[in-house]
């Protein structure tokens, strides 16, 4: 009776039945998770907020397949004219507007290349559009890269579009202009698209001349850049996110065109958000201040605790909320994970959850309150001492 583009009876891993038992239990764990904003103790403007929530014009519905024209002005600006407003979508999340994007570029069966390792929602939202997921390997030599032969050699009679996370989650690695002028090159030669998710690209460590935080406003390939407000302003309850098009005029054109007759079948942005989107993103900037001092403060003492005798390594990352370690290889990674959160109390994720090639690898949220940081890496290294 239902359909099979999931497994609907997955089981629940040993790590979440075991951290549901000792939150029944009332036990306090130190949370090294953590990646809710809202959750996280960062200060919001609540009333500027709220004002621009209660903005009246709310109340008369205007059904605009591509967003509100005012709303999508303020995207364009956040993208300091790189991207024009007549090519800005608005969704109402990064997850909607991957969907919508399958539904645009695959029919049901055809492949879409996604990076190894990233984060696993790939495999849900490819799922249920019917889409087939090929992966290409990133390579790390003390940073990381895209395997632009791997990647090539990926490439196959059915595939439809290359996804890129840039920064990558959890890698914090950025793209390159040498790559990307290497995937613009591939795209052509294939009839491809690029997917670029954005989200993180607001929060890197210092600057870099090589890195492309972004895509929108290139013309060598057709592009989606995603972004929204749940990282750029730290307000995923809000649940607004746009897509910016890119590429070759006529082909921007036409990828514009039926994106716009997809996304007025569902018409899913709430008036609200939209227009207040103006106004909470010129007060983004104290919000990512915050994150970002949280997350590089957070980076700097893990650094700190990482002296040339540890047997624990930090993988260099270039931005973005997460870092990971590698964990001595006395232990699996589950097993890690398992007694971390037995013995110390201490919640970490496991490197497969994010489909890392090899052990063992654990990543933790640089976005987690500062104490709590300190408090569970110490635990954390303790362990392996």
């Amino acid at each position: 009776m239902f359909s099979s583009r999931l497994a609907w009876g997955a089981p629940k891993n040993p790590l979440t039945l075991l951290l549901e038992e000792m939150r029944a239990r009332g036990e306090a764990i130190l949370d090294l998770t953590e990646s809710n904003p809202t959750a996280a103790g960062i200060q919001y403007p609540v009333d500027e907020i709220a004002a621009a929530l209660a903005d009246p014009r709310a109340l008369r519905y205007e059904p605009a397949s591509a967003g509100i024209l005012e709303a999508r002005e303020a995207v364009a600006r956040y993208y300091g004219g790189r991207a024009p407003v007549e090519k800005i979508l608005l969704t109402a999340s990064t997850s909607e507007a991957y969907a919508l994007l399958f539904k645009l570029l695959a029919d049901p069966g055809d492949e879409v290349l996604v990076p190894r390792p990233s984060y696993p929602l790939f495999e849900f939202l490819a799922a249920l559009e019917s889409v087939r997921l090929v992966e290409y390997p990133l390579t790390y030599d003390g940073r990381w890269s895209i395997d632009l032969e791997a990647l090539e050699r990926a490439v196959g009679l059915r595939t439809r579009a290359i996804i890129l996370v840039n920064p990558n989650n959890p890698t914090g690695s950025f793209l390159k202009r040498a790559e990307f002028s290497r995937l613009a090159e591939l795209c052509r030669a294939h009839d491809l698209a690029l997917i670029s998710d954005e989200v993180f690209s607001d929060y890197g460590f210092g600057a870099d001349s090589e890195r492309m935080c972004t895509l929108a406003g290139q013309d060598l390939a057709l592009a989606f850049s995603l972004s929204g407000l749940s990282k750029v302003a730290g307000l995923p309850q809000l649940k607004l996110g746009w897509i910016a098009v890119s590429g070759p005029a006529p082909e921007a054109a036409r990828a514009f065109e039926r994106l716009e007759l997809i996304a007025d079948t569902y018409l899913s942005v709430g008036a609200p958000v939209q227009w207040a989107t103006g106004r909470l993103l010129e007060m983004r900037a104290g919000i990512e201040r915050q994150i970002l001092e949280r997350v590089c403060a957070n980076r700097l003492y893990l650094e700190r605790q990482m002296g040339p005798s540890s047997p624990w390594r930090i993988l260099h990352a270039e931005g973005g909320w997460y870092a990971i370690l590698e964990a001595p290889r006395i232990h699996t990674e589950e097993e890690w994970v398992l007694s971390l959160l037995r013995e110390d109390r201490v919640l970490v994720q496991p490197g497969f959850f994010y489909d890392f090639e090899r052990e063992a690898f654990l990543v933790i949220s640089l976005l987690t309150p500062e104490e709590t940081f300190q408090a569970g890496l110490r635990r954390l290294l303790a362990r392996a001492d």
